[in-house]
């Protein structure tokens, strides 16, 4: 049975996973949101006003009233920037399944972050909440998101044609990545050390 836990802050290294706040909407919007660079490896396409993404963080925010809501905004710990969001959803309670998704504001790509904040809820999905498999998918044309799910630990388990259709009405094939709860454990017999530095249920 999936142990849900809401969205309890995490540190890491670098990171503070946090729950959004209201005020955090004009960084969301800036920092990542608004951007088509990061929002083209999304089925929604990018805010075009700042006004969208209140009412989508109000939305967020409303929605941590439930413990099956796992949302975290992604903070750097050096300056308490906020960079990008990372989630669980699709939980399945038949089978104890869920995917993780995640977005990282241009800026900060290729400095080790997404990785950082999905070995993160990784370790805090089977460790804590019990998940048997996550999963995730990505682009073919975001290659980069795939290698960040290789680091910590998940298999490309295929290939979906057309899985998504973004904003722009553009089909997308997408590769699939897999972790069962079991392989995790396996994989993390060679590390030296934990991801989690603090959790805060």
């Amino acid at each position: 049975m999936i142990n849900f836990a809401g969205t309890p802050k995490i540190e890491t290294d670098r990171l503070i996973l946090r729950k959004l706040e209201l005020s955090d909407a004009q960084s969301v919007f800036d920092h990542w949101l608004s951007d088509e660079r990061v929002t083209d490896n999304l089925i929604k396409g990018a805010h075009k006003t700042v006004s969208e993404t209140i009412e989508w963080v109000t939305k967020v925010v409303s929605d941590y009233g439930s413990k099956e809501f796992c949302y975290w905004g992604i903070e750097l710990k050096a300056n308490s920037e906020l960079i990008g969001a990372i989630d669980f959803y699709n939980f399945d309670n038949t089978t104890e399944n869920c995917e993780v998704g995640y977005s990282i504001g241009y800026k900060w790509w290729n400095q080790g972050y997404g990785t950082e904040a999905l070995r993160a809820v990784v370790e805090f999905g089977f460790r804590h909440m019990n998940i048997h498999k996550i999963s995730a998918a990505h682009n073919l044309d975001n290659g980069a998101s795939g290698k960040i799910m290789s680091k910590v630990g998940m298999l490309q388990e295929g290939t979906i044609r057309h899985m998504i259709r973004n904003s722009k009405y553009q089909y997308k094939d997408c590769a699939v990545y897999g972790i069962l709860q079991e392989d995790y454990d396996k994989y993390n017999v060679v590390r030296t050390h934990t991801s989690i530095h603090k959790l805060e249920l």
